[in-house]
C-alpha cells in the first residue's frame, strides 16, 4: 500500500511539473526558439516569423493595445479595429444620452464623416522587443533594499530612453518578467485619434450581462468596432478633421470555415496580471481570507446599486460601466475559489514545493542557496495574512465611495496650492475640473449615500478593533450604530459638494470657495482620518512585509528556473504582448455534467425574455432568426455565436483576436469559463476554457442585422479550409 501511494504520488507530481501544452503566455520574439515545433504539432500551418517580425509585416502589427486595458486588432487596410463591446463600452456611454441612448440602440456609423472622436481614447502598436536584463540591472548587488534595488533600476531604464534607436513618433517602456530576473524593452507607436464606429445594442452586446458573465455556455455578441486616424503621412497625431483613415503595416484576414473540436487556436494579445509562481501560503489565503472578503464587500455594493438603476433610467446608465467593473471582479473571484478548490492547487503547489525542497536538499551548494528559502516565504505570507485582509477592506469600502474620491481630489488640490504656490494651483484647477466632471457623470448623491450608508456598516462591524480609526469607532457608538442616520447627517442636501455644476462652476469663478466647503465636509473629514489611521496602522507594516516578499518571491523565482530544469517555463502577465496556443474543446465542469464548445443563436431565443434587462432580444433578431436569414455567416441552417477552447487567457486579452491554424481570424476573445478563472494563479487544463465569439456572428450582426454592409466590404474575408 505505501508502494502504491509513493507512485501515485510521483505520477501526480509528475503532472503537475511537466510542461502543458496548452498552458503560458509567451513572449513572440521567442516563439521559434521554445514553441514553435509544439505548435506546429498542435496543428499550426504558419510559422513563428509569421506571428513575430522585425523586418516585414507579421500578425504582431495587427495587434493593438486597446486604451491600455484591452486588446484590439485591425481588420481592414482602413484601420477598423474590432474589440470587445465591454471594452469600448465606456466610449459608447459617454456618447449617450437619454434621446441617443446608444447603449440601448446600439449605434453604427454609415460613414467616416459620423465615426465619432473619443478624446482620451489610443492605440498602440508594438514596433519590436528587446531583452535588456543586462543595462537594466547594471549595478544591481543582494545587498541592497528593496527601495535602493528599484531606484537604481528605474535609473538605469530612464538612461535607455536616450540610448535606444527608434524614431521621433515613436516612444518605448521597459517592463520586468520573471519577478524582476529579467528585462525586456518595447519600443511602440501610439496613435491617439481612435474614433466610434459601430456597436450592438447591450441586448446583443452585453447578452446575458450579469447572470452570463464569466459562465459557459455563452450567447453573446461581445464586440465593437474603432477606426484608427492618422495624420497625412500614416503617423501618429492628435485629432484633427485633416487626419485620414490609418494604412496598417498589416491587417487580419478574416476566416468564414468556423472550428471545428481539436482545431489549433492562438490567442494574440496584451494579457494583465497573473501569478503562477506563488508560494502555497498565498494561494492559501487566496482562497480562504482574501477573496471571501472582497466578494462580500462587492456583495453589498451591487445590491444597494442594482436597486437604484432598477427604478432609474438615468441612474442606470450613469452606473452602467460601474456596476459592470464592481461585478466582473465579483463573479471572477468567486469562479477563482471555486476552481482553486476544485483543482486541489493548494496541494499541488505543496507537492511541487516539496519536490522543489527535495532536489535543494540533495546538493549542498543549492542547500546553501535556497535551504530556507520557503520557509522563509512562508512565515513571511503568514505575517502578511492580517495586513492583507485590512489592505482588502480599506480598498474595497473606500473605492466604492464616490464621496470620498471627490475629497481626496479636492484635497489634492489643496496640497498643489501648499506645495507649489498661486502658479502651481493654478495649473492645477483645470486639471482637477475635468477630473471631478468625468467622476459627476457617473455620479448620484442619493446612490453614493446608501453606499456609505451599507459599506461603511460592514468596514466597521466586521473588522478587528485594530484596524478602525478611533474617530471612525466614536462616530458609530455615538449613533448606536446607525449608519443610516450617519449617512443622513454626512450628505446633507445643503453640501455643496453633492452639486456637481456649482462645484464646476465654483472651481472656474473661486476654487477657494469649493476647498474651503470641501474642509469642512464631513465625508472628507472622515476620509482623511481613515486614510491617515490606515497608512499608520497598515500600509507601513504591509509595504515592509511586502518588500520582503518581493525579495523572497524572485529569488525563488531564479531557483525554480535553475533547479526544475525539466519545467518550461513562462513569464507572469504583465499588460506586454503574448501569444497563447491550444484546442477547440469542451469541458467536464463537475460529476455528470459536460458542456459542447460551440453555441448557436438557438440559444438565443431559448433564454429570450422580453424585456428582461438581460436577456431581452432585439425584434429585428428574431425576425433573421425565425426567417433563417443568416446570410453566408451560417452553416447548416445553424447560426454560431460563441466557441471555446484552452488557450491561456487573463483580463487585458478582451478583445484578443483568436487566431486559427493559418492567422486568420475566426473569434474574439471575451471570457474564461467561471470554473477556471483560477486560471491566474493556477492553469488546469481540465477546467481552464477561453471564451470566445464566432467572427461568423459578428459579420452577421453587422451586415444583416445593422444593414452595415459597407463595413463588411473592406474586410477580406477567407476559405482556408477550401485551400
Amino acid at each position: 500500500m505505501k508502494f502504491i501511494k509513493r507512485l501515485l504520488a510521483a505520477f501526480f507530481l509528475f503532472v503537475v511539473i511537466a510542461a502543458r501544452a496548452d498552458e503560458g503566455m509567451w513572449l513572440p520574439l521567442f516563439l521559434q526558439q521554445l514553441n514553435e515545433k509544439q505548435m506546429r504539432s498542435m496543428g499550426m500551418k504558419i510559422t513563428a516569423a509569421d506571428i513575430y517580425n522585425i523586418n516585414k509585416g507579421s500578425l504582431k502589427d495587427a495587434i493593438v493595445s486597446f486604451g491600455g486595458f484591452c486588446t484590439g486588432e485591425v481588420i481592414s487596410d482602413k484601420g477598423l479595429v474590432l474589440t470587445n463591446h465591454h471594452c469600448g463600452f465606456d466610449a459608447v456611454q459617454n456618447h449617450s444620452t437619454l434621446d441617443h441612448n446608444y447603449i440601448r440602440d446600439g449605434f453604427w456609423a454609415r460613414n467616416k464623416a459620423e465615426e465619432i472622436p473619443n478624446p482620451g481614447l489610443f492605440v498602440t502598436f508594438i514596433v519590436r522587443i528587446e531583452e535588456v536584463t543586462k543595462a537594466a540591472l547594471a549595478g544591481v548587488s543582494p545587498s541592497m533594499t528593496e527601495q535602493e534595488r528599484q531606484s537604481l533600476i528605474d535609473k538605469n531604464i530612464a538612461g535607455l530612453r536616450t540610448t535606444v534607436k527608434k524614431e521621433i513618433y515613436q516612444d518605448l517602456f521597459v517592463r520586468s518578467f520573471f519577478e524582476g530576473n529579467q528585462y525586456f524593452l518595447f519600443v511602440t507607436e501610439t496613435y491617439k485619434d481612435v474614433r466610434l464606429v459601430g456597436a450592438p445594442p447591450s441586448s446583443i452586446g452585453n447578452f446575458g450581462k450579469d447572470t452570463d458573465n464569466w459562465m459557459w455556455p455563452r450567447h453573446t455578441g461581445d464586440f465593437s468596432m474603432f477606426r484608427i486616424y492618422a495624420g497625412k503621412d500614416n503617423k501618429p497625431a492628435d485629432y484633427s478633421i485633416e487626419n485620414v483613415p490609418y494604412t496598417p503595416k498589416r491587417s487580419l484576414s478574416i476566416s468564414l470555415d468556423g472550428m471545428k473540436e481539436g482545431d489549433f487556436t492562438m490567442v494574440f494579445g496584451f494579457p494583465g496580471r497573473t501569478t503562477q509562481y506563488l508560494h502555497s501560503t498565498a494561494v492559501e489565503q487566496i482562497v480562504k481570507v482574501n477573496d471571501p472578503a472582497k466578494i462580500a464587500i462587492r456583495d453589498k455594493a451591487l445590491s444597494v446599486i442594482d436597486g437604484f438603476m432598477r427604478r432609474d433610467e438615468q441612474v442606470k446608465i450613469q452606473y452602467a460601466a460601474k456596476y459592470a467593473g464592481i461585478s466582473n471582479a465579483w463573479k471572477k473571484w468567486q469562479g477563482e475559489v471555486l476552481g482553486l478548490t476544485s483543482t486541489n492547487a493548494v496541494e499541488k503547489k505543496k507537492l511541487y514545493e516539496a519536490a522543489f525542497q527535495k532536489k535543494v536538499d540533495a546538493n549542498p551548494q543549492l542547500k546553501e542557496q535556497y535551504g530556507a528559502l520557503l520557509a522563509d516565504l512562508d512565515a513571511a505570507y503568514q505575517e502578511l495574512n492580517k495586513y492583507g485582509l485590512a489592505r482588502d477592506y480599506f480598498n474595497e469600502t473606500l473605492g466604492r465611495i464616490e464621496a470620498f474620491t471627490i475629497g481626496a481630489r479636492l484635497n489634492n488640490l489643496a496640497m498643489a496650492k501648499e506645495k507649489n504656490g498661486d502658479k502651481g494651483y493654478r495649473e492645477a484647477v483645470p486639471k482637477t475640473a475635468i477630473a471631478l466632471g468625468e467622476i459627476y457623470k457617473e455620479y448620484s448623491p442619493e446612490v453614493d449615500k446608501k453606499l456609505f450608508e451599507v459599506l461603511m456598516e460592514k468596514f466597521t462591524r466586521d473588522q478587528p478593533a485594530e484596524f478602525l480609526a478611533p474617530e471612525l469607532v466614536t462616530l458609530a457608538k455615538n449613533s448606536d450604530y446607525n449608519f443610516a442616520s450617519i449617512a443622513d447627517e454626512f450628505y446633507n442636501n445643503a453640501d455643496l459638494l453633492n452639486n456637481p455644476s456649482k462645484v464646476l462652476a465654483s472651481l472656474e469663478a473661486n476654487p477657494d470657495t469649493v476647498l474651503a466647503a470641501n474642509k469642512q465636509s464631513k465625508t472628507n473629514q472622515l476620509y482623511i482620518q481613515l486614510n491617515n489611521y490606515y497608512y499608520n496602522t497598515v500600509t507601513k507594516k504591509l509595504n515592509s512585509i511586502q518588500a520582503r516578499i518581493n525579495q523572497l518571491q524572485r529569488t525563488y523565482m531564479k531557483a525554480q528556473m535553475e533547479v526544475m530544469k525539466e519545467k518550461k517555463f513562462y513569464p507572469d502577465a504583465n499588460s506586454t504582448l503574448r501569444v497563447t496556443y491550444g484546442n477547440v474543446k469542451g469541458y467536464q465542469p463537475r460529476d455528470a455534467v459536460k458542456y459542447d464548445f460551440y453555441t448557436y443563436l438557438d440559444g438565443v431565443m431559448d433564454k429570450y425574455k422580453p424585456g428582461d434587462y438581460e436577456f431581452d432580444v432585439p425584434q429585428k433578431l428574431r425576425d433573421l432568426y425565425k426567417n433563417k436569414d443568416f446570410g453566408p455567416y451560417g452553416k447548416n441552417g445553424k447560426m454560431p455565436v460563441c466557441f471555446i477552447a484552452m488557450n491561456h487567457t487573463t483580463g487585458g486579452n478582451s478583445g484578443s483576436p483568436a487566431l486559427d491554424a493559418y492567422g486568420n481570424l475566426v473569434g474574439l476573445n471575451f471570457d474564461r469559463v467561471w470554473e477556471g478563472t483560477m486560471s491566474d494563479i493556477n492553469y488546469d487544463p481540465s477546467i481552464c476554457r477561453n471564451i470566445m465569439v464566432d467572427i461568423r456572428y459578428v459579420l452577421f450582426i453587422i451586415d444583416k442585422y445593422a444593414s452595415a454592409g459597407h463595413l463588411v466590404q473592406e474586410m477580406k474575408l477567407v476559405h482556408p479550409g477550401k485551400k
